[in-house]
């Protein structure tokens, strides 16, 4: 009868009061109570003197991180509307009070008044609560460079009392949408609807959502969050490739190698039979002309696996221009690899990007950046040797600076048995493909030519 394999638990800890646990972990417990000890006898007069005083476990030390909590919990909710203007008026209308009350100029303490009610009747602007149910909706949260991309705010009133009228604020990137809510009665609902520029490839935060109330003279500006922010990615531009893909080696049958397998597709030679052997694996014409049982031994392979490799140096490019187009023709190609079921790997120079699917390869894409400058054309090539050796296509995609010499260089540190293929992005520059040794160089200006600089790959 099989048993059920006991469950793995711990131990538990020693309590000081009793001395119950485990040994071991009493043990070491008292050796660490043993060497507290003895470093604190160490220690001067002077120094456990000051340790009492102002160390972790010391009385002043325990006030001080209650002060701060305080701090935190009562005071920082008052002082935080107040803006820097403000903080301005407040600082001098007690400058000016209380110089005018010593020095007994009127004038002064009249200054110090009209502050003081100033002061007071923007108090009376944030006060009280505001109470609203905010629906934050994007049509689309993933478009493409260019396209349009709208945002939507519903505004419910929650309140039993009618609400004054307020600013909301919707933070986008670094841009930020302001919208004026009128007054609402208690179910009134207000709708605002807001154009996302999406000029660039980039991940923009959206939200979130925050209400804002405040004097008109600026003293004073109480804000409250009421949604979660959304992420909208905007991807790249991409064209569609051939359904075949030239250029795409789209190999059924994988890549072999020189590791020996008794089953696979690749027939290497004929070896004796060995006890244990399969019988369909058994070459009988053989078997007859030696007289002995003969079995076919066959070469292991491998599935075709794509590599495609992005520099992301500022030094391997003559214009920003040319890294987004780089990062248009690498979509472009892992797309058309997953749609065609290839195992695909996208390298930077920092980081391995995911490309299970197109939608997160291409979110992916949205948020690449430039590297360090170090981080050049090589070194990716080096990553990729490195961490991608068994790649049978390799797609490096780079700008303008990389010259042949260098593509010569790359492909040195690269897999022998791979097929290399380097896309230099030249602003403005005419389509051209030429071979450099075993390499297929491309240089291209824009990701519409793309398709034609694949089909002229399938030929060589």
């Amino acid at each position: 009868m099989t048993t059920a394999p006991e469950r793995a638990t711990s131990l538990p800890a020693p309590d000081p009061d009793t001395g119950t646990g485990s040994p071991a972990t009493a043990t070491t417990a008292s050796g660490t109570t043993r060497l507290r000890r003895t470093v604190q006898r160490e220690r001067t007069p002077l120094q456990r003197a000051v340790d009492r005083v102002v160390g972790e476990e010391s009385v002043v030390n325990a006030w001080t991180r209650a002060a701060v909590r305080w701090l935190r919990r009562v005071v920082w909710p008052a002082v935080e509307p107040i803006t820097g203007f403000g903080w301005a008026v407040l600082i001098g209308t007690v400058v000016t009070l209380v110089a005018g009350i010593l020095l007994g100029w009127k004038e002064l303490i009249v200054v110090g008044i009209v502050g003081v009610l100033l002061l007071a009747a923007a108090i009376g602007f944030i006060i009280g609560r505001n109470r609203y149910r905010i629906v934050l909706d994007l049509a689309y949260t993933r478009v493409v460079v260019g396209e349009r991309a709208l945002g939507r705010i519903e505004i419910h009133a929650a309140a039993q009392k009618p609400l004054l009228p307020a600013t909301i604020e919707v933070p986008v990137g670094k841009a930020l949408a302001s919208f004026h809510l009128p007054r609402m009665k208690p179910g009134d609902v207000h709708e605002d609807v807001f154009a996302i520029p999406t000029s660039r490839r980039t991940i923009l935060q959206v939200g979130p959502v925050r209400s804002v109330r405040g004097d008109p003279v600026g003293l004073l500006r109480r804000q409250v969050k009421w949604t979660d922010p959304v992420e909208l990615f905007v991807h790249p531009k991409t064209v569609q490739l051939d359904e075949t893909a030239p250029g795409l080696i789209r190999d059924l049958e994988g890549i072999t190698t020189r590791d020996l397998t008794n089953s696979d597709i690749a027939f290497h030679a004929l070896r004796d039979y060995v006890a244990g052997d399969d019988r369909r694996y058994i070459h009988w014409k053989s078997s007859a002309r030696t007289g002995t049982l003969m079995v076919r031994q066959f070469e292991q392979t491998r599935r075709s696996v794509l590599a495609l490799g992005l520099s992301t140096s500022p030094d391997d490019y003559a214009d920003p221009a040319e890294f987004e187009t780089a990062i248009s023709i690498l979509g472009s190609l892992g797309l058309q690899a997953v749609r065609d079921e290839m195992d695909v790997v996208v390298q930077t120079s920092k980081q391995t990007l995911p490309a299970s699917t197109g939608k997160r390869l291409l979110d992916a894409l949205s948020g690449v950046e430039w590297s360090p400058r170090h981080d050049r054309f090589l070194d990716l090539a080096a990553t990729i040797a490195q961490q991608h050796g068994g790649a049978s296509v390799i797609m490096l995609h780079a700008g303008a600076n990389v010259e042949p010499a260098l593509v010569r260089r790359a492909r040195t540190l690269l897999p022998a048995q791979a097929r290399v293929i380097v896309f230099t992005v030249v602003k403005d520059a005419k389509t051209r493909l030429q071979p450099i040794g075993d390499t297929a160089l491309a240089t291209i200006g824009s990701v519409s030519d793309l398709p034609r600089v694949m089909r002229g790959v399938a030929l060589q």
